[in-house]
């Protein structure tokens, strides 16, 4: 894991003080080692964070054996034995996962993407061609973000790293501000700097002077054929063995491997099959005073039953209020979640773990959010979008409140059509239509999310009803928000999270279990039906919990001041309603439970965050 930067100048410009800021400013994603090579044309950057091969040989940017490419590279090959052993005659110099990508791009192009299974983003420049190959992992769980314009192409892990080049104005792009106020993060293509864009997930570039294409690798809504489900058996025992598969890849490294441990299912399914194929792995469980709130009693029942060398770190609100600043600084793109993924990793990594596996993405692929029973309700009431729409229009102004649920509602029923790509964006929507126009001038006609899911109907129609959710999840929060977040607030602070349920070729599996077995009867019985056994019942049926910040409670009274504050300067932009927010900010605080505290959060977070990066309204 760790940051790359580069730069074309297609005027040969001299930049090599511009890829030392760039790189500089993302020194937290990689502290062991630093790079970079420049040719008079392009200019690259390296940080590592060492994971495999932990000697200064797989230092970047790093060479071919013949001197024509340079890799940059960020992320991890899971499966680079396997690869590297399809490719015996390259003399290999180093024992890491990077000299294998590069070794794998020398003997096949751009079809190495098929062999590579992993979370990357990296670029190889051709010396020859004088081409840069810059690519995305499938899941898009490692980021990739570019600007280009007649005199450079700028590329990096990161927003503020291409900012900290001089050569990219800092203006706010207020397109993608619908998309941040609706799902708390912006979406690809865009970013909230103006012409700085996101390389979609499973996509690739290519850039030369003259020519620059994006081509698309790997689909979601795609998944290749999987044969037959009649069998519930069969299907469960592969689903095991897939999920099996992908944790011990993601145990490959030279330095130990912890997991995340929080005793709900999908962390504890994790940990019970680490066990299975690693040696009393060690565990981490973040626990709580507040015993309402605590969970650290169900992980311990898993790290008794497994074996491992188990951790309490214990975590007082107070804590979490002390960080919150330093939080804020981490957040390389503004987002409404997040905190809470800071503080834990900065307590692990405390405890000297560079490697962490997670359970999350196990709620998306085997049905355990909320909406994925909502989705079946809408469903099941299809038969409204038959009525004409005016019909429909009456429906909604009968449905009474102001409450963010009423509003989402209305907004479901004056949808034109009742599938998945039409009412995913409202469902997963923090702040619905009708506030966002009520407290900023901002248009939300057609986002970005409902665009990529506008462009993929026909595809997203043909999986089953659960898994068209499972597939909106990828395109929508699970990639923009629960990704984004976890990489930039583990990355913060040096720490590699790796995420099991996130293996394309699980996904691509469990895409194509019909309903009538994914339905869960319990949370995600699929999923624990699959392991057979492996979970004890204490753990299946108990009452899910999860600690919940008490950030209502902090926003009126140890955060009032630096909240009101950002409240008062957001109502002065152009994009903002001034009196209607600074309105709505007084109603949180006379305690109307109308008003979410999530809501006013990202106007503070976002102000946060534009005067931390100097951004410009445009």
């Amino acid at each position: 894991m760790c940051g790359i930067t580069g730069i074309i100048s297609f005027q040969k410009n001299d930049c090599n003080a511009a890829i030392r800021s760039m790189t500089q400013a993302q020194a937290h994603r990689g502290p062991d080692a630093e790079g970079y090579y420049n040719d008079g044309m392009v200019f690259l950057g390296h940080r590592r964070l060492s994971i495999i091969d932990l000697s200064a040989d797989s230092n970047q940017p790093l060479p071919d054996v013949s001197g024509r490419y340079r890799l940059i590279f960020n992320g991890e090959l899971y499966n680079y034995r396997e690869v590297r052993s399809m490719l015996s005659d390259y003399p290999f110099r180093t024992a890491g996962d990077t000299e294998t990508v590069l070794a794998a791009y020398t003997r096949w192009g751009t079809d190495c993407l098929q062999y590579l299974k992993g979370m990357f983003a990296m670029a190889i420049w051709d010396t020859v061609t004088q081409e840069l190959f810059v690519v995305r992992d499938r899941l898009g769980v490692k980021p990739l973000y570019y600007f280009k314009n007649e005199q450079y192409f700028i590329f990096a892990s990161e927003i503020r790293a291409i900012l900290a080049s001089g050569f990219v104005p800092k203006k706010l792009n207020e397109t993608a501000l619908a998309d941040y106020f609706a799902y708390q993060s912006f979406y690809t293509p865009l970013t909230l700097i103006k012409d700085i864009q996101q390389l979609p997930a499973g996509s690739y570039m290519k850039i030369a002077a003259g020519s620059f294409e994006i081509k698309q690798y790997w689909d979601v809504t795609r998944p290749p054929a999987a044969g037959d489900f009649s069998d519930a058996s069969s299907v469960k025992k592969q689903i095991r063995s897939l999920l099996l598969q992908s944790v011990e890849r993601r145990l490959v490294a030279d330095v130990p491997v912890a997991a995340f441990l929080s005793g709900g299912i999908d962390s504890s399914a994790v940990v019970g099959l680490m066990a299975e194929v690693a040696n009393a792995p060690q565990t981490f469980t973040i626990a709580y005073q507040e015993k309402e709130y605590d969970e650290s009693a169900y992980a311990e029942i898993i790290a008794r039953k497994f074996n491992t060398r188990h951790h309490n770190i214990l975590l007082k609100p107070s804590v979490c209020l002390d960080e919150l600043h330093n939080a804020l600084a981490g957040m390389d793109s503004p987002s409404g979640d997040g905190i809470n993924t800071y503080v834990v990793s900065k307590a692990i990594k405390k405890e000297g773990i560079k490697v962490a596996l997670s359970g999350a993405g196990g709620d998306e692929l085997f049905a355990g959010y909320p909406i994925f029973s909502q989705w079946l309700s809408i469903q099941q009431k299809n038969w409204l979008w038959k009525m004409p729409g005016v019909c429909r229009s009456l429906i909604a102004s009968l449905q009474g409140g102001n409450s963010s649920k009423s509003l989402r509602t209305r907004q479901i029923l004056k949808l034109p059509q009742g599938d998945i790509a039409s009412v995913y964006p409202v469902l997963r929507q923090v702040m619905p239509d009708a506030l966002i126009h009520s407290l900023t001038r901002l248009n939300t006609g057609n986002t970005s999310l409902q665009k990529t899911l506008t462009a993929n109907r026909k595809a997203l129609s043909q999986l089953p009803l659960l898994s068209q959710v499972t597939a909106a999840e990828y395109f929508g929060y699970t990639q923009h928000t629960l990704l984004k977040d976890t990489d930039q607030m583990s990355m913060a602070v040096a720490l590699e999270v790796r995420e099991p349920y996130f293996d394309h070729e699980l996904i691509e599996y469990v895409l194509q279990v019909p309903d009538v077995l994914k339905k869960p009867t319990y949370p995600k019985s699929l999923l624990v039906e699959s392991l057979n056994g492996l979970l004890p019942d204490e753990i299946v049926h108990r009452k899910k919990q999860g600690f919940l910040m008490p950030w209502p409670v902090w926003m009126k009274n140890e955060l009032r001041s630096f909240c009101e504050e950002k409240i008062q300067a957001m109502a002065q932009r152009n994009f903002i309603h001034g009196p209607q927010l600074i309105s709505y900010w007084q109603q949180f605080l006379k305690g109307d439970e109308t008003v979410r505290w999530a809501e006013l959060w990202l106007f503070i977070v976002l102000e946060n965050w534009l005067v931390q990066n100097g951004i410009n309204e445009s």
